[in-house]
């Protein structure tokens, strides 16, 4: 593994001034026993330590370096270091790709040859399984055996991490700065293969290598380490005017939101959502479902869990008959059996029968139990009633064995020591309602996943990678656009079932619609018309000759030729599909409602290429449209169709990848018993 020594050093130098100072007593706290050097030629001792005037100096091959030297003598530093054999070096200063100076970046990978860096413009790591801190500032990490580790491309969200009190045990820490050469992908690649990492959190402002990051994240999976990731920020190129519907939809975000659903990603939208679900992973891994049961000793508390699951994805389905009379056996008539349930006050501070209730709640078969515990930490009030109802319920759990957390509604309502005692027995402690519930609608789609084969690696970006100069990316991402008629025979040759179809001259309409049968419609016949219908361009059920030759004459001011093709009727709903080609993610499949209001009804969902069978129809049966084509108020299609369509778009992407930009079909009609291509645009290099 490349960043083992870097990661697990026994022997550390540390060169620059006050933040190694500040450094090595940051190491020498979490109880580092190896070796360390300290360099400074000004400086008689950093942190305790005695200094050494050069690195030349160094009697020996250093595992790991934390670099604080001005960024003018970094990269002298780092070529010495390597010369030495080093393991990895962390760079704190700033002043290199993050303000524009690209050269000086490039100098410091140049200095490395191959030795992993750090950052510039980084904070370093802490690693508290090995004890280490190359970290020039306070945290609060103790040692730990076993726990999560977290990856930020940010040091001020780094240090905010290592604040927590919440009651999670985190590992390893590590800040990643410019991400010149070791960036997130790598990073989850090493803490994937480390057995004392129990799950990954990422905190991600972009991904430099899409593909290597889902290489890590198939791998992650399949060593059974959950990642959760918050990502920030959007992309410049998601916000371009696109030529097809499709590239405006599957936008940059949209298609990371991809990625990361098809390598069991979860993405979670808050810091405080990521450390809560951390947590929920750390203490028993991904749910089997989205089935849960909710206890509470408050009927406000009841609603609440209630009118926030759905939206989650999340259900309180209610108990069974038999789980019903075991609840009810255990509590007086007043109390309403339900889920959520509200249990009342009558057994307040009565351990074993709180243990009871408790027990019959979570042996009714859900796939996680919420007991909702607010305890007091302030000095005027004594919580040992509150402890009683947290210390029943971690007993039920044993006896149960059920998968059970605890949510506190407030921070100020979980106990520091309350939660490293619920830890201690297995049980996540929770604060936060709706973090709480975003952690089990994540944990609940990772345990999804993870019943899936783990996915196959994207297609590459290819010729249009960002890795091109940027003339050359221009000129690849130009392209033309294939004229309709051509589009819709390339795509026939592939199975997409497409209308009888000619192109001719205005005049020539009349009697090519003759040819064809009546009704037709009528288009302009023009590559640079994408959107033909917003100017125009499109005449439907024309049932003459006369009215084809009237439509025709109200189009002589778009151009002079027209495709004339068969209407196509009794469609029971239109869905867009297309294809997008992501300079950095690589091709991305997009489906949804389709025609003329595609891009107003937010009604999509987006795929990465290759996508199989199986990950076509459960992408589809999450679409509001689908219910139309499964069946609604007597009239419905035919799925087997619209799959056949998609795959047969899929297909001629994978043939021509080398050369496709876009490719939008748009509306594909569903009827009763076929799927139809009544619009197609393809762009190629």
């Amino acid at each position: 593994m490349r960043l083992q020594r870097l990661l697990h050093p026994r022997s550390i130098a540390f060169v620059g001034g006050s933040e190694c100072a500040i450094a090595i007593e940051r190491t020498r706290a979490l109880g580092f026993e190896g070796r360390i050097w300290a360099v400074n030629p000004r400086r008689p001792q950093l942190g305790g330590v005695p200094t050494l005037a050069s690195i030349a100096d160094i009697d020996g091959s250093p595992d790991a370096a934390f670099i604080a030297l001005p960024r003018a003598l970094t990269p002298e530093a780092v070529a010495a270091l390597r010369a030495l054999g080093c393991g990895g070096a962390v760079i704190y200063a700033a002043g290199f790709a993050e303000t524009g100076d690209l050269d000086r970046q490039r100098s410091l990978l140049e200095a490395a040859d191959g030795m992993p860096l750090l950052g510039p413009n980084c904070y370093g790591f802490i690693n508290t399984t090995a004890r280490v801190a190359l970290w020039p500032d306070e945290h609060a990490l103790s040692p730990v055996e076993r726990g999560v580790a977290l990856v930020t491309q940010s040091g001020n969200i780094g240090c905010n991490l290592t604040m927590m009190q919440r009651g999670l045990p985190i590992a390893a820490l590590l800040t990643l700065g410019n991400q010149a050469d070791v960036d997130i992908a790598a990073a989850v690649d090493a803490f994937a293969q480390d057995p004392r990492i129990t799950a990954i959190g990422l905190h991600i402002e972009g991904l430099r290598d899409p593909q290597a990051f889902a290489a890590a994240a198939a791998r992650a999976q399949a060593a059974g380490k959950p990642v959760v990731a918050l990502k920030t920020g959007r992309s410049p190129q998601g916000a371009r005017i696109a030529l097809s519907h499709t590239a405006s939809m599957a936008g940059e975000d949209r298609i990371c939101e991809a990625l990361f659903g098809r390598y069991g990603v979860a993405r979670v939208p808050t810091l405080s959502a990521l450390v809560e679900t951390l947590k929920l992973l750390h203490f028993g891994g991904p749910i089997t479902g989205r089935r849960l049961v909710s206890l509470s000793c408050s009927g406000g508390e009841a609603a609440l869990v209630a009118d926030l699951a759905p939206a989650h994805g999340l259900s309180f389905p209610p108990f069974s008959e038999a789980a019903a009379r075991s609840v009810a056996a255990t509590l007086n008539d007043l109390v309403h059996i339900d889920n959520p349930l509200d249990y009342h006050t009558f057994i307040w501070n009565q351990r074993e029968a709180l243990e009871n209730t408790f027990a019959a709640a979570m042996g009714g078969g859900f796939d996680a139990a919420l007991l909702i515990l607010d305890t007091p930490t302030h000095p005027a009030m004594k919580p040992d009633s509150w402890l009683v109802t947290a210390r029943a319920w971690a007993t039920a759990q044993q006896r149960v064995g059920a998968r059970a957390v605890v949510v506190a509604t407030l921070p100020e309502g979980m106990p520091p020591r309350l939660a490293d005692e619920l830890g201690a027995s297995g049980i996540a402690p929770l604060i936060g309602i709706e973090d709480a519930l975003s952690a089990l609608a994540a944990a609940a789609a990772i345990g999804e996943r993870y019943a899936r084969p783990v996915a196959v690696l994207p297609w590459p970006t290819g010729p249009t990678s960002r890795a091109m100069p940027d003339d050359d990316l221009n000129a690849a991402t130009t392209g033309r656009v294939v004229r309709e008629s051509e589009a819709k025979a390339l795509l026939a040759q592939y199975g997409l079932v497409v209308p009888m179809t000619a192109e001719c001259a205005l005049a020539d309409a009349p009697q090519v619609a003759a040819r064809i049968g009546f009704p037709v419609v009528l288009k302009i016949s023009d590559e640079s018309i994408a959107h033909k219908s917003d100017v125009g361009g499109v005449a439907l059920g024309l049932r003459s000759a006369d009215e084809v030759a009237a439509a025709a004459g109200r189009m002589a001011a778009l151009g002079d030729r027209v495709l004339v093709e068969q209407m196509v009727g009794g469609a029971v709903a239109e869905l867009i599909v297309g294809v997008v080609r992501d300079p950095q993610f690589g091709f991305a499949l997009l489906i949804g409602a389709g025609g003329v209001l595609a891009e107003l009804i937010t009604d999509s969902v987006t795929l990465l290429l290759p996508a199989t069978r199986e990950d076509i129809e459960r992408a589809v049966r999450t679409l509001r449209v689908w219910t139309l084509i499964e069946g609604h108020r007597g009239r419905k299609g035919d799925p087997d169709p619209v799959l056949r369509a998609i795959e047969a778009i899929a297909a001629f992407a994978d043939a021509h990848r080398d050369d496709l930009l876009e490719l939008d079909v748009n509306p594909l009609l569903v009827l009763p018993d076929r799927a139809v291509a009544v619009d197609a645009l393809i762009k190629t290099r």
